[in-house]
């Protein structure tokens, strides 16, 4: 039988969440997945595709899925059955820490032969302590774009040597740990392809349907995404994909942007094969607009019926509204103002005021936009308990204002569990006006298996303790549970059962303080509310499916013509396609 030659294993946040009763509390309610992060990155994609593409055999395994669906399947058993040339973890936001190294111990003691390779944002930033501290970690690939330095690091798996000359790459010379440094960084994404019909053949191939899923819910409330670039101009203050964290973690200065006509195509193709709706992940007025404009005009040409998904890190232009609205049949749109205080919003990084963000919600509320979700965030520079009341107020009044369309969505969420590495506010927390807890990377993985998300957070501001952060949160999501109860974005017992989950976490945070010790009725009360949204109910987060979830003739139909891809010429070689700051 032919081994595959790399799969991919995507880990829960906590391996043992099963057994350990650690209160998750509201860290994952406004992202699809639930709060064990069981959505993989969307780079296992294109990593599959492109090395699928140059001749190899990948298999994607999203493990935190299979020990989330079934109470019965046993990860050990499982990861003991498997074999290949290599096998790769994710690290990419810090959550999965222990996830991730629990499994990469637990597969280096079934497998003590085969090498396993750590990839993403925290793994390269902390690729010193992995090599140093975890044996069982014997290649960590570094920087936002790995697929090149994966396959070159395949190839020489296959010849058994050669790994001096593998760019982005962390490696074990004997006892001696190499850094090759991060020379590999394109300046464009036209190399990769966010093609799902790819997920779609291995899903068939390794006969794994599960395993490839994206997250718990995704086949009832299916999103798909693309991403229009790597990288970003802004410099949010405590995100690790701004511009400070992706130029002191990755080398890159400046995003690697997706050319607007691949970005139409890569949506042309999802469309052929769901009416899901496609997130649009990265604002595409970052490019300027010239770039935007041609993307809608490609997709514009292409009548795509799926509710199309926009984020905008600035509101957007009356022009680029309508513009918009001209291009795309059915669209939705994101903005994070973060704060309605205009001192806390700079602060944290958003250069916009609130009559630039009411413009554009008044262009959109009358434009075809489906959707606007607008998110505010707990825990941000200068922002007290007050402050985020306020906030709660604030969304009331824009709510009073826009809400008789029910096109206006607002929510709140605490800036949980960590502060990225990389971030402006981790590598300087006291000009931020922040105190860390948790600086190693060891440090965050005893954090993540604390009994509360609140002893659990990296951090507390001068102007909010821990106690005020968890307290402004579940005080201001009980307020805008009210508010949107009575604006009729909410039926009444949703709203009912909403403020009954926040009630149950306060308790469950409150006896945790107090060093209560877990017994088996708080154990179950644990685990009972880890499967509950306690901010908003994940149906809000649901967009509208336009047609059928999944054209399954078209799908066959392509499987049955399918051929091996063949390489093109927007396959990147290690010269002239490396950022020249780089260089």
């Amino acid at each position: 039988m032919t081994i595959t030659d790399l799969i991919l294993l995507h880990p829960p946040s906590i391996f043992r969440f099963r057994e350990l009763p650690c209160f998750q509390g509201p860290i994952s309610d406004v992202i699809p997945s639930t709060s064990l992060f069981e959505g993989y990155p969307i780079g296992f994609l294109t990593l599959s595709e492109y090395l699928t593409r140059h001749g190899m055999s990948v298999r994607i395994v999203n493990l935190a899925l299979k020990m989330l669906r079934d109470t019965r399947f046993e990860a050990e058993h499982f990861t003991a059955g498997l074999s290949a040339q290599a096998f790769g973890i994710d690290l990419h936001w810090l959550p999965h820490v222990d996830g991730c190294l629990t499994l990469a111990a637990q597969l280096k003691r079934q497998h003590p032969h085969i090498p396993v390779i750590l990839g993403g944002l925290s793994a390269t930033y902390f690729r010193d302590e992995l090599m140093q501290d975890y044996p069982c970690i014997d290649f960590v690939v570094c920087g936002d774009s790995t697929e090149e330095p994966l396959r070159l690091l395949m190839e020489a798996l296959r010849s058994g040597g050669g790994f001096g000359k593998v760019p982005n790459l962390v490696w074990r010379d004997g006892d001696r740990v190499v850094d090759n440094g991060i020379s590999w960084c394109p300046e464009n994404l036209d190399h990769v392809r966010f093609d799902y019909s790819h997920i779609f053949r291995m899903l068939v191939k390794y006969r794994d349907p599960v395993g490839y899923l994206p997250y718990a819910n995704w086949l009832e409330h299916p999103v798909l995404a693309v991403f229009t670039c790597r990288g970003c101009l802004h410099d949010c203050s405590a995100c690790g994909g701004s511009t400070s964290a992706f130029s002191s973690t990755c080398t890159r200065t400046r995003p690697a942007f997706r050319s607007p006509e691949l970005l139409a195509e890569d949506v042309a193709t999802i469309a052929g094969y769901t009416g899901a709706p496609i997130m649009i992940i990265g604002d595409l007025l970052q490019a300027g607009e010239e770039y935007a404009d041609t993307f809608l005009r490609a997709i514009s040409r292409r009548n795509i019926p799926n509710e199309l998904a926009f984020e905008f890190f600035h509101p957007p232009s009356r022009r680029f509204v309508e513009r918009l609205a001209d291009s795309v049949e059915n669209f939705n749109v994101e903005l994070s103002p973060e704060s309605h205080d205009l001192r806390v919003r700079s602060a944290f990084g958003k250069q916009f005021d609130n009559r630039e963000l009411e413009a554009a919600l008044d262009v959109l509320v009358a434009s075809r936009c489906k959707r606007i979700d607008l998110f505010f965030m707990v825990g941000l520079p200068f922002q007290s308990y007050t402050s985020v009341m306020e906030s709660v107020a604030y969304c009331g009044e824009l709510l009073d204002r826009f809400g008789r369309s029910g096109k206006l969505l607002p929510m709140i969420a605490p800036l949980a569990p960590f502060v990225d590495p990389g971030s402006r506010t981790f590598e300087n927390p006291e000009k931020m006006g922040y105190r860390l807890l948790y600086r190693t990377l060891g440090d965050h993985r005893r954090a993540m298996l604390m009994p509360s998300w609140k002893q659990r957070l990296n951090y507390e501001t001068e102007w909010m303790s821990r106690d005020d952060i968890v307290n402004a949160t579940y005080d201001g999501a009980e307020v805008l549970v009210d508010l949107k109860q009575r604006h009729g974005l909410i039926p009444a017992e949703d709203a009912r059962q909403i403020k009954d989950h926040i009630a149950r976490a306060r308790t469950v945070v409150e006896l945790l303080d107090r060093g209560c010790t877990v017994d088996q009725e708080l154990a179950s009360e644990i685990h009972r509310l880890n499967r509950l949204d306690s901010l908003c109910g994940k149906h809000e987060l649901d967009w509208r499916v336009t047609g059928k979830r999944y054209h399954l003739f078209r799908f066959i139909t392509s499987l049955l013509s399918s051929r091996p891809p063949r390489l093109d010429s927007r396959s990147p070689s290690l010269t002239g396609k490396t950022s020249p700051a780089v260089l």
